[in-house]
């Protein structure tokens, strides 16, 4: 008995995991939880012609070295300025 719990064991170890399963539509649609697929276009322009008003609520423009609370929202919109002054990034948080 403690034979075959022991080669069970030994299989059980060398087994190759599953694969992750592909992503459902809402689980794709989590990543992008504040919409910044919309605005993919802002990407490399010059941040200070970004017009506010055409961004979703509670937007955040983050330039290099601004202090920024940590509080977690992911479905506030970040834009990440680069020291050239341009828009290097869009995250969710």
């Amino acid at each position: 008995m403690r034979a075959a719990l022991a080669a069970l064991t030994l299989l059980c170890a060398c087994a190759t995991p599953a694969p992750p399963a592909p992503q459902t539509p809402d689980e794709a649609t989590a990543v992008d939880s504040c919409g910044a697929a919309r605005f993919i276009a802002l990407i490399g322009a010059p941040a200070d012609r970004i017009d506010p008003a055409t961004l979703p609520p509670r937007t955040r423009i983050l330039a290099p070295d601004m202090m920024v609370t940590q509080d977690f929202a992911p479905g506030r919109l970040n834009i990440i300025v680069g020291s050239d002054g341009r828009v290097g990034s869009l995250r969710c948080f």
